[in-house]
C-alpha cells in the first residue's frame, strides 16, 4: 500500500496551477507578495494568476481601496477581498463560464528591526467552489512567532498556499481544513486564533465548533465568540476593555452560576476605573472542563454554548488550565485595563497547589509573579461547610502549607484576593452535576434550580440530554 505523504508548498501551488478550472488575484501587503511568489516559482502560473499587487504606500492603498482607520485590520482586508473579487468578475466575463474564480488578500505587520512588535496579520479568500455561484468567505487572524522578519515573511506565503489548496480539495471536511492549513508549519511559528468560514457552500459549518478545533488541535491556546456565535478576534473583543472572567463548566449554568456573575459583577463595578459600558463578562471553558473519559462531546460543548450565549455572555473556550496562564493571555489585549477573576473557594485551593507549577523552574513564585504582576483582582464565592453549618471562604481558607499564610495573607493586604458579598447561602446546595443527572433522567424539581431562561431553554430545543416529546417522570 502506497503511504500517505504530505505535499509540499512547491507541489501544492504547482497541483493548483495545472488545474485549469481555478483562477485568481493575489493582494498582499506587508510581508511582501510571497503567496504569490510560490505559483510563480512552482511553474505554470499563467493557469492561476489573473493578478498580484501589493498597494504598499499607503496613498496608493488609499487610492484603490479608499480610506483606512487601520491598515493590518479585517476590514482593510474584507475592503481588499471585495474589490479584487469585483475586478475579477467584471474583467474576465468570456471566462465566467468555465472558471471557478477566487481572490486572496492579506494585510500584515511582520517584527520590525528593533524587535519591539508582534507581528500578526488578516489572511482572506473569497472564493467560488463552483462556476456560476456566488463566492464563500474564510477570514482568519494569525499570530507570527518568528524572530526574523524572513521568516515570517515565508509563513504567510506557506499559509496562503495551503488556504487556497484546502479551499478546493478539503471544503467539505473541517477538520482535514485545518490540518492543511497547519502543514509545512507549526505552532511554535504561527498561530491561529480566529477562524470564520462563511457563504452558500459552507452554510453547514458551525463557527463556534471551528474555534473549538482551534484550541483541540493547537492551533491556538484561546478562541472566543460572542453571545450569536459570531467568531472574535480577542485582540478586538478585549481591546481597552475591564474584563470580568467566569471559569466552570456552566453543564448547565445554575442559581449558584448566576449569583456567581451577578455579585461579582457588582463588586467589580465597585472598583476605580471600571464602568459598565467598558466592561466585557467572559464565560471560559477549558479543554479539561469540556473533555468526558478523553473525548469532547460536540453536542454538549454547543449546548453550553446556547445556554451562555441566551444570557448574553462572550464566550472563550481555551487550554489555559492554570489560571496564570489564563491571565496572562488576557493581559497581552486589555491594554492595562483591570481583569476580575470570580471563582470558588476551591479552586483558589487549586491555585495555591503547588504541583501545578513544577515545571516552571521558579514554581508556585514564578507563577504568582505573572498571575499577581498585571491589575488582576480574585473575586472569591463561598462554599457551604454541611457539617459545620458554615461558609468556607478566604477568611477561614485553608492552606495546603502553613508556610503560605503570608504569602496569602499579603495578596488579600493589597486587594488581591476578596470575598463576594451577599451570597444567597439557600442557594449553595445546588450543583451542576446533580442538575444534570436529574435532566438526563427525566427527573422534575431540577427547574427551580436554574434560571428561567435556560429551562425554557433546555425544554425546547432538547440540551443536555432532555428528551424532547417523551413524558417527563416525576
Amino acid at each position: 500500500m502506497e503511504q500517505f505523504r504530505e505535499l509540499t508548498t512547491k507541489e501544492k501551488a504547482l497541483k493548483i496551477n495545472l488545474n485549469s478550472a481555478w483562477y485568481g488575484s493575489f493582494a498582499e501587503i506587508g510581508a511582501g507578495q510571497r503567496t504569490a511568489d510560490h505559483f510563480f516559482k512552482a511553474g505554470g502560473a499563467s493557469g492561476t494568476i489573473a493578478k498580484t499587487m501589493s498597494a504598499y504606500d499607503m496613498k496608493f492603498s488609499d487610492a484603490i481601496y479608499g480610506k483606512a482607520k487601520r491598515y493590518v485590520s479585517k476590514d482593510r482586508m474584507l475592503t481588499m477581498l471585495d474589490h479584487e473579487y469585483r475586478l475579477l468578475e467584471e474583467r474576465l466575463t468570456d471566462q465566467a463560464h468555465e472558471k471557478c474564480f477566487f481572490a486572496l488578500a492579506n494585510t500584515v505587520e511582520v517584527i520590525n528591526y528593533r524587535k519591539t512588535n508582534q507581528g500578526h496579520g488578516w489572511i482572506g479568500i473569497k472564493v467560488q467552489l463552483s462556476p456560476h455561484t456566488p463566492p464563500n468567505d474564510i477570514i482568519l487572524h494569525v499570530v507570527l512567532k518568528d524572530n526574523e522578519q524572513i521568516w515570517q515573511q515565508e509563513v504567510i506565503g506557506i499559509m496562503g498556499v495551503n488556504l487556497i489548496y484546502a479551499c478546493y480539495h478539503f471544503p467539505h471536511d473541517t477538520d482535514t481544513f485545518l490540518r492543511t492549513l497547519m502543514e509545512g508549519l507549526s505552532s511554535d511559528r504561527i498561530e491561529v486564533d480566529s477562524l470564520r468560514m462563511s457563504g452558500p457552500n459552507f452554510e453547514w459549518v458551525d463557527n463556534r465548533l471551528l474555534a473549538l478545533k482551534l484550541v483541540k488541535t493547537g492551533m491556538t491556546n484561546g478562541a472566543m465568540f460572542g453571545p450569536n456565535g459570531e467568531v472574535l478576534h480577542p485582540a478586538d473583543a478585549l481591546y481597552k476593555k475591564n474584563v470580568l472572567v467566569f471559569r466552570g463548566r456552566f453543564r448547565p449554568p445554575t442559581h449558584v452560576n448566576m449569583d456567581m456573575i451577578h455579585s461579582g459583577m457588582k463588586q467589580f463595578l465597585e472598583e476605580e476605573g471600571v464602568k459598565e459600558k467598558d466592561l466585557l463578562p467572559l464565560a471560559e471553558l477549558t479543554l479539561k472542563n469540556l473533555t468526558d473519559e478523553g473525548i469532547i462531546d460536540e453536542k454538549d460543548f454547543l449546548d453550553r454554548v446556547d445556554i451562555l450565549g441566551s444570557l448574553g455572555m462572550t464566550v472563550m473556550v481555551s487550554n489555559f488550565q492554570e489560571y496564570y496562564r489564563l491571565v496572562s493571555h488576557l493581559a497581552k489585549f486589555t491594554r492595562k485595563r483591570k481583569i476580575g477573576m470570580v471563582l470558588g473557594v476551591y479552586n483558589l485551593e487549586m491555585i495555591f497547589d503547588e504541583s501545578y507549577y513544577k515545571d516552571l523552574r521558579g514554581g508556585i513564585l514564578e507563577a504568582f509573579g505573572i498571575l499577581f504582576g498585571v491589575d488582576v483582582k480574585f473575586y472569591v464565592y463561598p462554599a457551604l461547610i454541611e457539617y459545620a453549618e458554615e461558609l468556607y471562604s478566604s477568611q477561614n481558607f485553608q492552606l495546603p502549607r502553613k508556610e503560605m499564610f503570608h504569602l496569602f495573607q499579603f495578596l488579600v493586604d493589597t486587594n488581591k484576593i476578596e470575598d463576594i458579598e451577599g451570597v444567597d447561602p439557600d442557594l449553595l446546595h445546588i450543583t451542576s452535576d446533580q442538575v444534570l443527572a436529574m435532566i438526563r433522567e427525566g427527573k422534575s424539581g431540577w427547574e427551580s434550580m436554574v434560571p428561567d431562561a435556560v429551562a425554557q431553554a433546555v425544554k425546547t430545543k432538547g440540551l443536555f440530554g432532555y428528551p424532547l416529546n417523551e413524558k417527563v417522570n416525576s
